[in-house]
């Protein structure tokens, strides 16, 4: 399941993902937040996923299935895992360009120590780096990486990407209560993102079901403080607090449209529903991918989301 969408995107409008990486979830994080659930598959060598002419052309026919009133407005790499973990990611960004369309990226930033992922992510339009600790134990906290990464070599990486990066350079920081919004940390978060320089920060809370479910958002005042901190430190800072929406892209295939999109973002009932009215398709289509056990169903702040569930076999 390669691309889905496109789907309402806080950062980028309308977002058609391309999912690079080959399930299981393969990543070089852990993080106790993610939506997709726990990386079943922790690596940081990079390895042959989809080739990038398949990718090409999985992007053409799914564009070609839109209406033109529902194109994109960037093609997105967001993947069921660490999207720079492909080793052909450079390839693909380059191929994905002849679309017409900008590419964007959304990595852990985690390998940009490797000179050929720095490499290979100057070609995309957009990019966005996740930096949600400012110190070693804050950062093995929430983002448990591999063994083998240093987080002190980790933002080194970064910012030597920054310096050179000519697209639009975007960071982002998931805010947990109690692990890293507090008074000793946020500085030194604002700090290290200040010295990024990126053209927006991006303050985000779990709105979506986490890895872990003690995972939990901070109050409205604490969050105020987090985004005070950020833009007296004159860092153009914006929240990502709430729901995107319900307009979901679809191609004309419900079955194909859920499994892909649940693949990588879990779809809240609400837009599960839009999405079968736009197919003139009914509840039952999702409730035989339940019985099948394709999608699940888990509930998360009073609302209702359906999530890919992947089978690993042993």
């Amino acid at each position: 399941m390669i691309c889905f969408g496109p789907v309402p995107s806080r950062r980028l409008g309308k977002s058609l993902g391309v999912n690079n990486i080959i399930a299981p979830k393969t990543c070089s994080y852990s993080c106790v937040y993610c939506q997709v659930g726990p990386t079943m598959k922790e690596s940081i060598k990079r390895d042959i996923h989809f080739k990038p002419d398949v990718i090409l052309d999985n992007v053409k026919h799914h564009i070609s299935l839109l209406n033109k009133n529902n194109y994109p407005d960037y093609i997105t790499l967001v993947s069921n895992g660490e999207p720079t973990l492909d080793i052909h990611l450079g390839e693909t960004i380059s191929l994905l360009k002849l679309t017409g369309f900008p590419v964007a990226v959304i990595t852990n930033a985690s390998l940009l120590t490797d000179d050929s992922v720095r490499e290979h992510l100057s070609l995309a339009d957009w990019v966005s780096l996740k930096i949600d600790a400012a110190n070693k134990d804050v950062w093995k906290t929430i983002n448990r990486p591999h063994k083998n990464l240093d987080f002190d070599r980790y933002i080194e990486s970064i910012l030597l990407f920054a310096h050179n990066f000519k697209g639009s350079l975007h960071t982002e920081s998931m805010i947990i209560q109690g692990i890293n919004d507090t008074d000793e940390h946020i500085p030194l978060l604002a700090g290290t993102v200040k010295k990024i320089n990126p053209n927006i920060a991006y303050l985000s809370v779990p709105v979506r079901p986490p890895c872990e479910t003690w995972v939990k958002p901070p109050d409205t005042k604490r969050l105020n403080i987090v985004w005070q901190t950020f833009t007296q430190n004159n860092i153009t800072t914006e929240l990502l607090t709430g729901f995107e929406g319900s307009d979901t892209g679809f191609t004309g295939n419900i079955y194909e449209d859920i499994l892909n999109i649940t693949a990588v973002h879990p779809l809240r009932e609400d837009s599960m529903r839009s999405l079968l009215e736009k197919d003139n398709a009914e509840f039952q289509v999702v409730e035989s991918l339940l019985k099948q056990k394709l999608i699940k169903s888990t509930t998360y702040k009073g609302k209702k989301y359906f999530i890919r569930e992947y089978h690993i076999k042993s």
